[in-house]
């Protein structure tokens, strides 16, 4: 039996494919730790964010000896994101696939063993009367446009890892303590909610929905220890993953011990 992860047991699984989202904010710092985390839990697919490194620099080698192909998009010291399998990498695709390339190193696409799986960094926002604001909102319309060009709604479709928006009220420790501020605004949850509508499926929430369930805490104040948290980090599925997904967690303890990432990962589990 797969051990537990955080407050979310594993019981009754069926082997599958693991698929793992991290945002591990920056790779360079935090590396060991990211092969330690990959050597225990044993993902066949995990998707990064905030690499936070160029191309140059990105340690294929190093995870080609631990038995993954990569596939990396690197900015510098800002963004980046990468795909690590041992289920088959190709047809790997930085950027948006429709219209001008994003400026950003945010979003990047291959097909892993029959699955295509897309790993994504949404823009944080800042504020809700700051450009940036506008320009996560633009990110996810085009998000949107990339699935939909990339799928149809009957394929095997993952579009994993920081989306840097809270789907629901239940998914934040204090509405109040966040009311007027990005990551909970409505039309950020409608973006969300027009990824559902084309038919992609929040499957973690679908087989948790316990409160209490994050995926990222606030280095300051104590926040994890607190409980302080968001659920911001998704695995969003078409039907025909969500309906094999046998196992899903956010792994907690990942988050725990010196220099964490302030994001844990988040995992399904899909039967083949």
């Amino acid at each position: 039996m797969r051990r537990g992860y955080g407050n979310i047991e594993a019981d009754n699984y069926r082997w599958g494919v693991l698929i793992a989202t991290w945002n591990v904010n920056s790779l360079k710092a935090r590396l060991p730790r990211v092969q330690e985390w990959m050597r225990d839990v044993q993902p066949d697919v995990l998707l990064m964010q905030e690499t936070k490194m160029t191309d140059k620099v990105f340690p294929a080698l190093t995870f080609s000896e631990m038995g993954y192909e990569s596939a990396h998009f690197g900015q510098g010291q800002w963004n980046g994101v990468a795909i690590l399998s041992k289920a088959g990498l190709a047809n790997v695709r930085n950027n948006f696939v429709v219209g001008e390339p994003d400026h950003e190193a945010r979003i990047i696409t291959a097909d892993c063993s029959g699955v295509t799986v897309v790993s994504v960094y949404v823009p944080n926002g800042r504020a809700l009367d700051h450009e940036h604001y506008q320009y996560k909102l633009s990110w996810m319309d085009r998000l949107a446009a990339h699935v939909a060009a990339i799928a149809k709604p009957t394929d095997n479709l993952v579009v994993a890892g920081d989306y840097n928006i809270a789907p629901a009220d239940a998914d934040v420790w204090d509405t109040k303590a966040l009311e007027g501020s990005t990551h909970v605004s409505a039309p950020e949850r409608a973006r969300l909610q027009a990824l559902a509508d084309w038919g992609l499926r929040d499957v973690v929430r679908e087989q948790h929905p316990e409160p209490g369930i994050y995926s990222w805490w606030d280095y300051r104040n104590g926040s994890f220890h607190r409980g302080w948290g968001m659920r911001i980090d998704l695995a969003l599925v078409t039907k025909s993953v969500a309906d094999n997904t046998t196992w899903s967690a956010i792994d907690r303890n990942a988050r725990k011990g010196e220099q964490p990432s302030d994001h844990a990962p988040v995992l399904i589990e899909v039967s083949t």
